[in-house]
């Protein structure tokens, strides 16, 4: 990432208009570290809006959102993790729920082959889960919890390391997650077969700018296009660890935790699906912002046509954080409600949120490396094992249609690259 970084701050007059369990959250926060409580809450809230959908390209959406924050290191983000504080009681609350079959599976040593396999996710119940696991994990906790799930780091490079493995990328678990599309993995060693339908996923992360480089490595491959990605590179002074307020702002956060539970339970508990939807002249106005902004990109030459995919993931982002406003606006009512609609005022809340996060998405599209690997080479590279030949991926390539030529220069580039090593006379190794 470049240095002096100009990144707008999210206005005050966000703030002033938040549903009261954000604006209490972030109240007691101020400059960079009050927009990374906000865009970290965003997040993880997403992952706890059960029953509530709406119409997104005549395909329905949930509210489930990326974020990751980016900025060195003693910039303060490491408060991001107040946002898990936030949901941290419905995780216990799913967890206990779970609690009696998993200390059955836990005692019984007769199956303890079997045990192992519960461990990995397979009967227990919760909402958020680690990073370094498997993808085969990933897709089973994904599988089990339908409501969905969240990660949170506060170490983008802890998915990063995992994104690197054989086992345990799940990178297009990731990219096909944001807009629900259907997945499903199977290994024939112990006949596992795992499909979801709609999966779920809500990320909450943070870390320096070169984790950030590692995570995405492309903006070619789409996975940058899918987070809202709010960076910086202030450093925050010393302070005293000992003065009064942190406890204080801990409990207060505690008890906001716990409203979000109870509105979590009400949306469970439905009988039926929360429709949400915007108004007609909401989705006029939406159309034209997202049509101009598309339109002065172009026209400017500001960035390559190949941000327009970001920019249009940022319009269902825009969608989503609109969805997750009006729930938090309309809590004391979600159990009565038949439909749930977009108040003006979230409307344009939404909108002045999304013009800084738009003006953050451009920065990061700009300034991100582009030495790592496109959607298609990743495909191509991840077909074989981590040490391979030539011949191997080559069999693969054919199968792909790309011509032998195309496949050698792309050796010698990931080479050079260090993506790949050579180990000897057509033999590879993937880092």
């Amino acid at each position: 990432m470049e240095e002096n970084i100009n990144n707008p701050l999210i206005p005050d007059k966000v703030y002033k208009s938040l549903p009261d369990i954000l604006k209490k959250v972030t109240d007691n926060f101020s400059g960079r570290e009050k927009d990374i409580v906000l865009t970290s809450a965003l997040g993880a809230l997403s992952s706890v809006t059960p029953n509530v959908f709406g119409y997104y390209h005549s395909t329905i959406v949930y509210a489930n959102i990326f974020t990751i924050i980016s900025a060195p290191p003693a910039s303060g983000k490491g408060v991001m993790m107040k946002a898990r504080m936030l949901i941290e009681k419905i995780h216990d609350y799913l967890l206990d729920g779970s609690q009696n079959q998993w200390n059955k599976y836990e005692q019984d040593e007769v199956e303890e082959e079997q045990s192992k396999k519960t461990k990995s996710g397979n009967n227990i119940i919760l909402k958020i889960v680690p990073a370094n696991i498997s993808s085969a994990e990933l897709y089973n906790f994904m599988n089990k919890i339908e409501d969905g799930i969240l990660i949170i780091e506060s170490e983008a490079d802890t998915m990063g390391n995992m994104l690197s493995n054989d086992w345990g990328n799940y990178s297009d678990v990731l990219r096909k997650s944001f807009h629900h599309e259907p997945m499903s993995m199977s290994r024939k060693g112990d006949g596992l077969y795992i499909s979801v339908k709609s999966p779920r996923l809500s990320i909450v992360l943070s870390g320096t700018p070169a984790q950030l480089k590692s995570l995405i490595n492309s903006k070619e491959n789409g996975l940058l296009s899918r987070f809202i990605v709010y960076s910086f590179d202030e450093v925050i002074d010393f302070r005293n660890p000992f003065i009064d307020g942190n406890d204080d702002t801990n409990e207060l956060i505690r008890n906001q935790s716990e409203k979000v539970l109870q509105i979590y339970k009400s949306l469970k508990d439905r009988e039926s699906q929360l429709k949400f939807e915007l108004t007609l002249r909401q989705q006029q106005y939406f159309d034209q912002y997202f049509r101009n902004k598309q339109i002065n990109l172009l026209r400017n030459g500001e960035v390559s046509s190949s941000f327009i995919s970001n920019l249009h993931r940022l319009g269902l982002i825009f969608f989503r954080i609109c969805m997750i406003f009006s729930v938090y606006r309309e809590c004391d009512d979600l159990s009565q409600l038949s439909k749930l609609t977009c108040s003006n005022k979230d409307f344009i809340l939404s909108l002045r949120l999304m013009e800084v996060y738009f003006e953050h998405s451009l920065f990061n599209f700009k300034n991100i490396d582009q030495y790592g690997l496109s959607e298609n080479d990743e495909e191509l590279l991840y077909s074989v094992e981590q040490n391979f030949t030539r011949e191997q991926i080559l069999e693969k390539g054919t199968e792909l249609g790309i011509p032998i030529r195309t496949i050698d220069d792309k050796l010698s580039q990931w080479t050079r690259k260090k993506i790949i090593k050579k180990i000897s006379r057509g033999v590879y190794k993937r880092f």
